[in-house]
């Protein structure tokens, strides 16, 4: 009886740890088979992109919440991709959530891409820049009209440029 309680723990054991493994496996696109038009090494990723910078585009990271001074931005003007500088959201389009991060309720037309996010026990929506694949936060539905989308974006992941 003891050995089939001690092999049923251990199996039980490392399906649990697989599991784990899955949900808080950390991606980076630089390894996803996915292809963007603009394609750079890990290396010249880090090169470019300041450590902050590097964690949260090509590794999803996420920064620390009501850190960004892009939370408070209300200027006119347009939102860019930290990584490669595309235009990803329109001021026009930000509202304050409260949540912390610089929250839209709609992208700019084919600027940013989507994919299920399953990290963390739980499956979110990651949006991406369409261009360079760099990752900017994640997708609710709990927005404003009228999509009733909240884009959770981090701020290091973008600049602004004023109109």
């Amino acid at each position: 009886m003891e050995r089939r309680r001690f092999l049923l723990s251990g199996a039980a054991a490392l399906v649990g740890a697989v599991a784990a493994g899955t949900f808080f496996e950390r991606r980076s696109h630089a390894t996803e088979a996915e292809s963007f038009p603009l394609q750079l090494s890990e290396a010249e990723w880090r090169e470019k992109l300041t450590k902050e910078q590097f964690e949260v585009l090509r590794k999803e990271g996420t920064e620390r919440a009501f850190t960004s001074p892009l939370n408070d931005e209300k200027r006119a003007g347009i939102f860019h991709c930290a990584g490669c500088d595309q235009a990803l959201y329109s001021s026009e389009a930000k509202y304050d959530s409260g949540t912390g991060w610089p929250s839209f309720y709609e992208a700019l037309p084919e600027a940013v891409g989507t994919k299920e996010d399953r990290s963390f026990f739980m499956t979110r929506t990651e949006v991406h820049c369409s261009n360079c694949g760099g990752h900017q936060g994640h997708i609710f539905d709990d927005g404003p009209q009228p999509t009733g989308k909240r884009y959770c974006i981090n701020g290091v992941a973008m600049t602004f440029k004023p109109a």
